[in-house]
């Protein structure tokens, strides 16, 4: 498959052996019971490794998996209320945008008019207003009041430090998790069968 007269030959054990013949790299890898794996196929001359290929794959995977772990993809929660809303619910709905910026998602709070109430556009701009009020020790604002059709809504984002804050603290509760139950593991009475 590599197609290349020469190439950059890395050994199985690790370590450089230089610019070699296509030919005599396939060849050493078949007499260690290898494969020669291109590495790094844009470089000059292509960089090739001796390794078991099974074996390789399986590392590739496991770095993607860990690096797919450590990321934090951010998603876009929505918050819906009506002209109306009553201030229960509208406590509720902004204890929950809360919660997700805490997370570190963003959240769209959006006030929907049904029929007749595209003529009282104020009652959702101050209802809007509002939420940007309750929610500015957490959160800023970036999109700010828009109006697409029946819908006026506002956009927020978490400020950073109050999501590092969140993020610390649910870590050490899920130590003190961890290390609860391998106490109890440990405190837990060990059944003896008696033959």
């Amino acid at each position: 498959m590599i197609r290349v007269p020469q190439v950059r030959l890395i050994g199985s054990d690790g370590k450089q052996v230089g610019v070699v013949a296509t030919q005599e790299a396939l060849a050493t890898a078949e007499s260690e019971g290898l494969d020669l794996i291109e590495i790094s196929p844009t470089a000059k001359p292509p960089v090739c490794k001796i390794s078991d290929f099974g074996k390789y794959k399986y590392e590739l995977a496991k770095k993607q998996k860990d690096a797919k772990k450590k990321q934090h993809i951010v998603h876009l929660k929505e918050i819906k209320m009506h002209p109306k809303t009553e201030e229960h619910d509208y406590a509720y709905r902004i204890k929950h945008a809360r919660e997700f910026l805490a997370e570190g998602d963003r959240v769209r709070v959006t006030v929907v008019f049904k029929g007749r109430e595209m003529a009282y556009l104020d009652f959702g701009r101050k209802i809007l207003e509002k939420a940007e009020a309750d929610l500015q020790d957490i959160a800023n604002v970036e999109v700010h009041q828009k109006l697409e059709g029946r819908n006026m809504m506002s956009v927020f984002y978490g400020k950073s430090e109050v999501i590092k804050k969140h993020r610390a603290e649910k870590e050490r509760e899920q130590k003190l998790r961890e290390q609860e139950t391998a106490l109890a593991a440990q405190d837990a009475p060990v059944a003896v069968s008696q033959e």
